[in-house]
């Protein structure tokens, strides 16, 4: 029901508008990006609005009146103007002040273009849950030394600990293995400040090649450690490693939470979210669980029934000591909430709520802690034929991450379900050059009956603005995109990455023409030359790149002294050149190079991502400028 008057918007808070957006995904069941008006009720509850049924059914009538385009849905902008609305008559100062609560602290103008009165809120929940988490998968890191020294059980020394960079850098590490080469960190009990800011402009631009949106967040952000960011930034990184291992690949046996009818493929494009919600609930049905089913980790979990239930159904039968569903003997909702985690730490994996947390419904913490248990103990036996399952390739990983970095939304978990509706590139080429999208021309909801048609008018118009700025896009069609041809899209998204890489380099260079990549040939070749290297390349399919010295030569040329060449290799063997591979790309983001290509597209000369990789150390060359 897009098609609404517009009312002047109420300014949410950052962090509320990250909990609706959360809280959102669990609402938005089937992951359309709408609440159906029948699910009104139910949302609003999520979200810690109660109402009688009557008042709902009038919103609902209310709506429909208003409703052009007869989808008898809300948009998440519709949905956080109402709840914003509905907060405004619950409280009327909801719009000109930050209610402080006993979970919350307050911090004042933390953001140097914050205007007075400016407010951020930390949830000491969240500052708790990450120490704890963060205490127990590093305590045997020999630089954090977690074990010895750990941060203190209510994370108050949190942001302190992270000051010097190296423990966001380690849970990087910790959430995608190998992300960063530790060779390039700076470690030691006495770093510079210059040192620690190389260690947290290596962690944001690491955290992005990972999908973190690092937007709005800069290295000295960190090293005063300003509450709301570094928590923000913390909990994209955990979330990240919670979800890597919920896919096929690692668990073949999530093909049992298959409903009839679904295929394989379909499985695949669902969110993590989505599919811990049907593994909680297969589970739940094979236990003799008495409730209904859940929709969502914040109300339907706060009684610590299904969790209860679901702890003593994925429990090995001869674990010691046994799980048991002891924690139903408690009629307290408190008191039950802290028997079922005592069962869940039976199973080490007691992390991330407190009792409060699961009776007061706090969405991200419940959603950490079942993906905590899934990774555990998935307890889906694996299937007794075998399942052809389509790997998602690097390439496709690496387009992924670099659209999430840039926090589109919704968040991009299947490179090709996830563009059918063209929204997400729409969003890109806004990046790529703005105000190039009419956003009036664009459907942002779609009509049940004509939602297909709908769809690939969008795609039909993406391909048009492609064709508008000079992509090659000969037989490629708005079906193409619409249908998830993997081939002819993954040629557009190509197109959109490199756009977007030569936009910023030409806008840093504040040319009026578009720098090509002959020049970013000849840049390099003069960088190198000037610095005295020996190195050099002709194109970047040069079969000399694979060794990585050009990369690190040029990075030494940009930044003297930076490279510590005894620990580079001569590269004569496949393990040297993925060594200094590995070297070379953490390095590059270690001085500020926004680099989204792995060690292997180097070593294997992948000349569309090699060229991105000179592309973004030539954007150095022009920021010194």
């Amino acid at each position: 029901m897009a098609d609404t008057k517009a009312k002047q918007p109420i300014k949410l808070q950052d962090d509320q508008v990250q909990d609706l957006i959360e809280k959102f995904k669990t609402i938005d069941v089937n992951g359309d990006g709408y609440i159906e008006f029948g699910e009104l009720q139910e949302a609003l509850h999520t979200v810690g609005i109660k109402l009688p049924a009557y008042e709902v059914r009038r919103m609902v009538e209310q709506f429909e009146a208003a409703d052009k385009n007869r989808d008898k849905k809300l948009t998440l902008d519709e949905f956080k103007q109402l709840y914003a609305d509905l907060k405004m008559k619950e409280d009327p100062k909801f719009r000109m002040q930050v209610k402080r609560r006993e979970d919350l602290d307050t911090i004042s103008g933390m953001s140097e273009g914050s205007v007075e009165g400016t407010t951020h809120t930390v949830k000491e929940a969240e500052r708790t849950a990450f120490a704890q988490w963060i205490n127990r998968n590093l305590k045997d890191d020999p630089d954090t030394r977690m074990r010895e020294n750990p941060i203190d059980p209510e994370g108050k020394t949190l942001y302190e600990r992270n000051r010097d960079g190296i423990l966001l850098c380690k849970m990087i590490n910790f959430a995608v293995p190998n992300t960063i080469d530790e060779r390039a960190m700076n470690k030691g009990a006495k770093l510079s400040v210059y040192q620690k800011h190389e260690n947290h402009t290596l962690a944001l631009n690491s955290a992005e090649s990972i999908g973190c949106n690092i937007v709005n967040i800069r290295p000295d952000d960190l090293e005063k450690g300003k509450p709301h960011l570094v928590l923000g930034l913390l909990w994209q990184v955990i979330r990240i490693g919670l979800f890597s291992e919920i896919n096929l690949k690692n668990v073949p046996g999530l093909i049992r939470l298959l409903q009839d009818g679904e295929s394989i493929e379909q499985l695949q494009r669902m969110s993590p979210e989505t599919i811990l919600l049907r593994w909680v609930n297969y589970h739940l049905n094979n236990s003799g669980y008495p409730g209904k089913f859940i929709n969502n980790f914040s109300t339907h979990i706060k009684d610590s029934m299904a969790y209860t239930y679901l702890l003593h159904q994925i429990a090995p039968r001869d674990h010691k000591p046994p799980v048991t569903t002891a924690p139903l003997g408690e009629r307290d909702d408190m008191r039950r909430a802290e028997a079922m985690l005592q069962e869940a730490d039976k199973l080490g994996c007691r992390a991330f709520v407190s009792p409060d947390d699961v009776v007061n419904g706090y969405y991200k913490l419940n959603l950490a802690f079942v993906a905590n248990l899934f990774n555990h103990y998935p307890a889906l036996d694996d299937p007794t034929e075998p399942v052809q399952i389509i790997e998602e390739t690097r390439e496709e990983k690496t387009y992924r991450n670099w659209m999430n970095s840039l926090g589109v939304s919704p968040y991009v978990n299947h490179l090709y379900s996830d563009l059918c509706d063209g929204l997400v590139i729409f969003q890109l080429y806004d990046h790529i050059k703005p105000g190039l999208v009419n956003w009036t021309q664009v459907h942002k909801t779609f009509n049940k009956l004509k939602i297909n048609f709908e769809k690939l008018e969008n795609c039909n118009y993406a391909i048009e603005l492609g064709k508008k700025i000079k992509f090659s896009l000969v037989g490629i069609g708005g079906e193409d995109i619409l249908e998830g041809n993997q081939t002819l899209t993954l040629a557009l998204v190509w197109q959109l990455m490199r756009a977007y890489t030569l936009s910023v380099l030409t806008s840093l260079s504040q040319r009026s023409s578009p720098i090509t990549e002959k020049e970013i040939v000849e840049w390099v070749n003069n960088k190198l030359q000037q610095a005295g290297k020996k190195t050099f390349i002709k194109s970047f399919q040069d079969s000399s790149i694979s060794d990585g010295h050009v990369i690190i030569d040029l990075i030494d040329a940009l930044s003297p002294g930076s490279i510590n060449y005894k620990l580079v290799r001569d590269g004569s063997t496949d393990d040297e050149r993925m060594a200094n591979a590995t070297y070379a790309v953490s390095m590059a983001r270690k001085i500020g190079a926004r680099i989204y290509a792995l060690p292997e597209d180097i070593v294997e000369v992948k000349p569309k991502m090699v060229m991105t990789v000179f592309a973004t150390l030539m954007t150095k060359e022009f920021q010194k400028k």
